[in-house]
């Protein structure tokens, strides 16, 4: 979503290339395209205007080191008050009473039922025991969709379709979890195409008569500044807790994400990007001014690594490694661990230096496929001994995978390098220290 952003930030900071010192008018020429980039952005202009001044006047007031440029300088200046335009800090969900309730609301077509699936399957996997409540009494498909995502999270969903009083409702499922022993009742609740006083006054009752835990507004950060105004109407007659971002990896320009905690005055909670239920992270502000300055995120991809990696699978990988016996079963179980971490072009996004050289290059989940098709291709013996593969068989493997022989040998060729290096490595003795780095759980 922000690469448009970084972009036209990355050229601003061109500006001060090759100074030797920050001037009032090289400073005043890179403010001046920070704005406009973040403008462009959608930023409401009142927020673009406040932190590009507060950059420029702690830029002024600041000399630059030797070993320090004024565009490093610059950048590390930007990163902070990003930081803190979006809160400085993450902020945690409050979860208490028994059972906890939170309240999800938002506009129709932002997402709100799909998170709330969501963040019942980001709440099982930490051991919590919740269940998902009906609320939407207005859209036909909103009761079926929601139990479908059920289905999928294992998660199970009280509804019931005859009853057309959303407070009744609520209030019945709190009743039957404490009776099931969930410990966390999520409310999805009913939405429109635009604010209107019955659906304000809906939520409302719905927040008065459950007292929930926290009340999260979800808002489609596609819709741009659009969507921080829908935030501000809410806020104003709800009050809530916190603000869940969808869509965000979607072609928008992201503008919502920056200027809607400065408007509303409340955290961002979660960001959420695609349709799969493990699409949704906590919201770091430094993380992502990081990843919008081109600096990636690390941190947040060893989080989703060592979420996803299994811990026992991730030690007998590493003895094999060390014993130079990685064959084309384990490379096929590391594809498929790497498949379930999220977006391809995201995760590769949150590797320093990575996202800005992927600007307009499309990277998508497909692209393993030919990789995943060759090997699957290989009988048991092949892909336990690569060695043994010869001309006729790279013929058999090419036909079989839908890929040509050229694509074979280069993929037989990429994994003969591989093992070489790992190999040498361990021989000189720094393979275990390259793995353990590489793997958190190698050790």
């Amino acid at each position: 979503m922000f690469d448009s952003l970084s972009l036209k930030l990355e050229k601003a900071f061109q500006t001060l290339k090759g100074q030797g010192r920050i001037t009032e008018i090289n400073v005043a020429a890179t403010i001046k395209e920070i704005r406009k980039a973040l403008i462009d952005a959608d930023v409401n202009y009142k927020v673009a205007k406040e932190v590009t001044d507060e950059i420029k006047q702690k830029a002024l007031g600041q000399n630059v080191l030797t070993a320090i440029s004024p565009g490093q300088l610059l950048i590390k200046i930007t990163n902070d008050e990003l930081t803190a335009l979006m809160g400085g800090t993450g902020e945690e969900i409050s979860i208490t009473g028994n059972p906890a309730v939170i309240l999800i609301a938002g506009l129709q077509g932002s997402g709100k039922t799909t998170f709330s699936g969501k963040l019942a399957n980001y709440l099982k996997k930490q051991g919590r025991q919740v269940l998902l409540t009906a609320c939407d009494i207005y859209r036909p498909a909103a009761i079926d969709q929601l139990k479908v995502l059920g289905q999928q999270v294992g998660v199970e969903v009280y509804a019931e379709p005859e009853n057309k009083d959303a407070v009744k409702i609520a209030n019945a499922a709190i009743e039957y979890a404490k009776k099931n022993n969930h410990r966390i009742v999520i409310v999805d609740t009913a939405g429109r195409q635009a604010v209107d006083e019955e659906m304000m006054n809906e939520i409302a009752r719905l927040k008065e008569a459950l007292h929930p835990s926290e009340t999260l507004f979800v808002v489609d950060s596609m819709t741009g500044q659009d969507a921080v105004n829908t935030a501000k109407a809410f806020n104003d007659r709800l009050n809530f807790d916190g603000v869940v971002l969808t869509k965000l990896d979607g072609d928008a320009r992201g503008g919502a994400a920056l200027s809607i905690r400065k408007v509303v005055e409340k955290p961002i909670k979660f960001i959420s990007t695609g349709e799969k239920m493990d699409a949704l992270d906590r919201f770091y502000p430094d993380r992502m001014a990081s990843r919008i300055l081109g600096m990636g995120d690390v941190v947040s991809l060893v989080e989703k690594a060592q979420q996803t990696f299994d811990e026992e699978e991730a030690r007998r990988l590493n003895k094999k490694l060390r014993k130079n016996q990685f064959d084309f079963n384990d490379f096929l179980s590391q594809l498929e661990q790497i498949k379930k971490m999220g977006n391809m072009k995201d995760l590769l996004g949150m590797i320093p230096g990575v996202g800005k050289a992927l600007k307009g290059v499309d990277v998508d989940d497909n692209s393993f496929k030919p990789v995943e098709a060759i090997i699957r291709s290989m009988t048991t013996e092949e892909r336990m001994n690569p060695d043994i593969i010869n001309g006729s068989r790279k013929n058999r493997i090419a036909r079989g995978s839908g890929t040509t022989v050229q694509q074979v040998n280069q993929l037989l060729k990429q994994f003969g390098d591989m093992r070489k290096m790992m190999k040498t490595m361990n021989k000189m003795g720094g393979g275990q220290k390259a793995l353990s780095a590489l793997n958190p759980f190698g050790r």
